[in-house]
């Protein structure tokens, strides 16, 4: 039997979502709004002259080869940075769920790069892989392998590949971990008696119960590997070299705020924002289907 929450003050249950409402109206959709309304307009830098073009932006965009390399950069990074950020955090959260010493001070330490700001995430990273400052460069260049990401299209996107999962292990190994302490022992001890092995328990018991958690963080790590990776991607490489590193997030942010042209920008947002939407409907449809509750 259901039961029904019924409020005696018709008024209230608008006053409780009204703070909710409030901010993702003016947070998401008043800026989605403009953006779709300057996505038709051509505008000079400082606004005084503005024309409308209708459609003309988004031909512009996609006419352009290099925009056209720009989204195949972030189909990349961001495959490469859900599966690295994913399949790491997977291993340590079930390297840390098991019964070893001093486990409680590995999990916190695990977690504290979550808190480190992108920026510095990247500063961190050029230690490591700066040809000249950095500890692994250097050691690279010493050992005969030339190596260079200021000059190497595909070295500096692996670096910001690495940097990029390196910041979202940690928020993965926390939901994994949650997801491996609330499942049931008993199961993993029936599974144990009948004679599985680790590797069969793991991957016919433990993985499919962990699916809603997996399909939680495949929607959030996607997400945020286009969005929420920009202030690494600045920091360490600029979106170069020439635009070997430059992602859409990161493409329209030149575009409108250093180039100025804040017609393409707009544009680049809008397909941006259909482009994830889409996504994540797909994720929803189809892949949803392969979790079980």
């Amino acid at each position: 039997m259901r039961r029904k929450v019924i409020f005696g003050n018709k008024l209230l249950p608008y006053l409780l979502l009204a703070p909710q409402l409030i901010v993702t109206a003016i947070f998401f959709f008043w800026p989605a709004a403009e953006a779709i309304r300057y996505s038709f307009l051509r505008q000079d830098a400082f606004g005084i002259s503005v024309m409308f073009v209708g459609l003309e932006n988004f031909q512009d965009l996609f006419a352009d080869e290099r925009y056209l390399q720009v989204v195949w950069n972030t189909i990349w990074f961001s495959f490469w940075v859900t599966v690295l950020s994913m399949g790491v955090a997977l291993l340590l959260a079930v390297l840390a769920d098991r019964h070893i010493r001093g486990r409680n001070t590995y999990r916190t330490l695990l977690i504290w790069p979550y808190a480190i700001a992108p920026a510095i995430a990247a500063v961190l990273y050029i230690f490591l892989f700066h040809p000249s400052l950095g500890l692994l460069g250097r050691a690279l260049n010493g050992f005969g392998v030339p190596w260079d990401y200021r000059l190497n299209g595909d070295q500096a996107m692996l670096v910001v590949i690495l940097a990029a999962a390196w910041k979202q292990v940690s928020y993965n190994f926390l939901f994994f971990l949650a997801g491996l302490q609330s499942i049931p022992k008993s199961v993993l001890e029936a599974a144990a008696i009948d004679g599985a092995s680790p590797s069969r328990r793991f991957w016919t018991v433990i993985f499919p119960l962990l699916s809603p958690t997996t399909f939680f963080l495949l929607v959030i790590n996607i997400t945020s590997a286009v969005f929420d990776t920009f202030g690494i991607i600045d920091a360490l490489t600029g979106g170069g070299p020439g635009n070997a590193t430059q992602t859409m997030i990161y493409r329209a942010y030149v575009d409108g705020r250093v180039n100025l042209d804040l017609g393409s920008s707009a544009a680049q947002s809008v397909v941006l924002m259909i482009a994830v939407m889409a996504l994540t409907l797909v994720q929803f449809r189809f892949i949803e289907r392969r979790v079980h509750y």
